[in-house]
């Protein structure tokens, strides 16, 4: 029997478009002689619909007709089975209901790979590819992450962070940043992806604008030194925090002091149909020493076991070239693309990855039910709160 796979995409997030060029392309590349996959199209409102043309990214050009013709279910757990049911349910006759075994999300951004829906997947008792609740809380906050693997020797630039209550004060802000990091240096929202909001400034004025930009997407922002003299290294690393194997490594082209929006998705798409972060002009592999990238390689495997990753996840470092030194710069708990074009060069084809990551994903479900989960007391049976005041249990 076929194990069914719920491939979910879309979602509230400044990255929905993106997360469907890669949902669909990882729809199309699934082994369905093993696996039975359902394309879920999750809307910005995070309502989910299935459909004939979920599934097809040319329907994307009018989502309201494509909404239109298609089912919107809810997820519901009956009995240990979890199933794709019709939403609202129908007065008269049976409604769409799919079992399902596994969900795997390709999901970009806030409020969809930062631990939120991985959270309600885990209570809804599904199990799902990629990382936990904590590695995807973690990796998706640029600035949390930074003590953690600093902590473990991973190489990391120092930072600063600003909230809302910072930002009534920009001279304030301004002044600090020029004081301990000086300028030129990288702003970014702290827990976005795709290079939104991201930008260098190179001057006080440039640096206010930037500031100003970042807060439209997050409520906290990173500022970092730039380095000027700048090389940017990937590497993906496929496994779990106990055993792990790193991708080749590639040099991401850009046109601007760091690989924007634009270069990852749109400017690369043109005449090449929509292959997202497939399509970015790179080098792969990257043009450094056979030394060098077995050390991206083994820190990358690192970083994302300090971090307790699964899946597959990307990880961007930079090389000062001035000094060359290494920095780890982020992680992407699920990458454009699950970056299946790194995987390919070293003999694991993208249906492989797909499949290895779903069996990561059962593997973890497998041990996590060995573990207890409950503890079985009389506590209740002799609780009481005794009176208006109440009392201590």
């Amino acid at each position: 029997m076929k194990t069914k796979v719920a491939m979910m995409f879309g979602g509230k997030s400044v990255e929905h478009e993106v997360s469907v060029i890669s949902g669909i392309q990882a729809f199309l590349s699934m082994d369905t002689e093993k696996y039975d996959v359902i394309p879920v199209y999750m809307t910005k409102n995070n309502d989910m619909y299935i459909g004939d043309d979920i599934g097809k990214i040319e329907s994307y050009k009018n989502i309201k007709g494509l909404l239109d013709r298609s089912q919107r279910v809810i997820m519901i757990n009956e009995n240990d089975q979890v199933k794709l049911v019709s939403y609202p349910p129908k007065k008269f006759g049976k409604g769409v209901e799919v079992p399902i075994d596994v969900a795997f999300p390709v999901v970009h951004g806030t409020n969809v790979e930062d631990g939120a829906f991985q959270g309600y997947l885990k209570t809804m008792g599904i199990p799902f590819v990629g990382c936990d609740v904590m590695a995807s809380a973690i990796g998706m906050d640029k600035y949390m992450m930074k003590p953690v693997l600093k902590e473990n020797g991973v190489p990391v630039l120092d930072a600063m962070i600003f909230t809302m209550k910072d930002y009534e004060d920009m001279d304030a802000i301004l002044d600090r940043v020029e004081e301990k990091l000086g300028l030129p240096v990288i702003i970014k929202p702290v827990n976005l992806g795709s290079s939104v909001g991201i930008s260098v400034a190179k001057s006080r004025v440039e640096l206010s604008a930037s500031i100003d930009d970042a807060f439209r997407y997050a409520t906290k922002v990173l500022v970092e030194h730039a380095i000027t003299n700048l090389r940017e290294i990937n590497c993906a690393v496929l496994g779990d925090e106990n055993d792990a194997i790193a991708s080749e490594i590639e040099e991401p082209m850009h046109t601007e002091d760091i690989l924007s929006y634009e270069d990852k998705y749109v400017s690369n798409a043109k005449g090449s149909g929509s292959k997202g972060m497939a399509s970015v002009s790179r080098k792969i592999p990257a043009e450094v020493s056979p030394e060098r990238r077995e050390e991206i390689r083994s820190l990358a495997v690192k970083a994302f076991q300090t971090l307790g990753c699964n899946g597959v996840s990307r990880i961007d470092f930079m090389i000062d070239e001035d000094t060359d030194q290494l920095y780890y710069n982020e992680i992407n708990t699920i990458p454009g693309s699950l970056a299946f074009y790194l995987w390919e060069p070293i003999g694991i084809p993208y249906k492989e990855l797909l499949d290895r990551m779903i069996q990561l994903a059962l593997k973890r479900a497998r041990i996590e039910e060995g573990l207890t989960f409950t503890f079985d007391t009389n506590i209740l049976d002799s609780a009481s709160f005794g009176g208006s005041k109440g009392s201590k249990v």
